[in-house]
């Protein structure tokens, strides 16, 4: 399947691999959406806590506004779904089976007329 967009991803219950120019291209894309938004969601499909965590760190290395506290703390077994909202800071992981894996990101408005939109799943090192 051809990925030009992030509506593309849509289909995906896994992030795909992407080759450098797809990615470039959907960052791009992303990135006007995040900078739009009044702040974002970021769901974590990973295979442990570590890679979820370390996934979650890669976006607030890539941007600084985008920071979560506490991590040391978070802890769960096997496969995991990592969530964390920008607004309130907080970050919560819990074991979960069955899921794909990748990053979701759902960029919300204060406004109610404005629809959040969720994009991905991206790849785990999507913002390395």
């Amino acid at each position: 399947m051809e990925i030009n967009k992030l509506v593309d991803l849509n289909n995906f219950r896994t992030a795909p691999q992407l080759s450098n120019s797809q990615e470039k291209k959907l960052l791009e894309e992303l990135e006007a959406n995040i900078f739009n938004a009044d702040w974002i969601t970021i769901g974590i499909m990973a295979p442990c806590d570590n890679k979820a965590i370390e996934a979650l760190q890669s976006v607030s290395k890539k941007y600084s506004l985008i920071k979560f506290g506490n991590l040391g703390s978070l802890h769960a077994d096997g496969s995991v779904f990592l969530k964390a909202n920008q607004k309130t800071g907080n970050v919560f992981v819990r074991s979960e089976n069955g899921l794909g894996e990748g990053i979701l990101i759902t960029c919300q408005y204060e406004e109610d007329a404005k629809k959040s939109n969720t994009f991905g799943p991206l790849p785990l090192d999507f913002f390395t």
